[in-house]
């Protein structure tokens, strides 16, 4: 069984300074996943495009929005909303107020990835 406290896990900043993120179960736990508690700061307009990942993301507060890229679709991100980008979706998110998101990513990562200059983690 693994027990971990927000408090004490693995904190990784963005260089940019448009999120943070706690980074509670990683590769090293041998989940099949990692879970994150990631804060997207007011104001971020992040283009991403996890092409090694794929992860689901759960808003626990604030507002924003995200962005299909390849469908031109824009859907509203607040709490109670949950969204998985399940084809290694390229897209923007936008954070309106300060957002607490959940996030799990398959395959895990490792713990002290930033985004490269595609927007995506590395494989390890």
């Amino acid at each position: 069984m693994i027990v971990r406290n927000l408090k004490n896990s693995t904190k990784v900043d963005d260089p940019n300074h448009a999120w943070s993120s706690t980074r509670m179960l990683l590769k090293e736990d041998n989940m099949g996943f990692s879970f994150h508690i990631t804060t997207i700061f007011k104001g971020a307009d992040i283009k991403m495009h996890y092409l090694n990942h794929l992860e689901s993301v759960y808003c626990i507060e604030g507002s924003g929005e995200i962005v299909d890229c390849n469908k031109g679709q824009t859907h509203r991100i607040e709490p109670g909303v949950l969204y998985a980008l399940n084809e290694n979706d390229e897209h923007i998110l936008r954070c309106f107020e300060e957002m607490k998101l959940a996030c799990v990513f398959n395959p895990p990562i490792k713990g002290d990835e930033v985004h490269n200059k595609d927007g995506a983690y590395e494989l390890d």
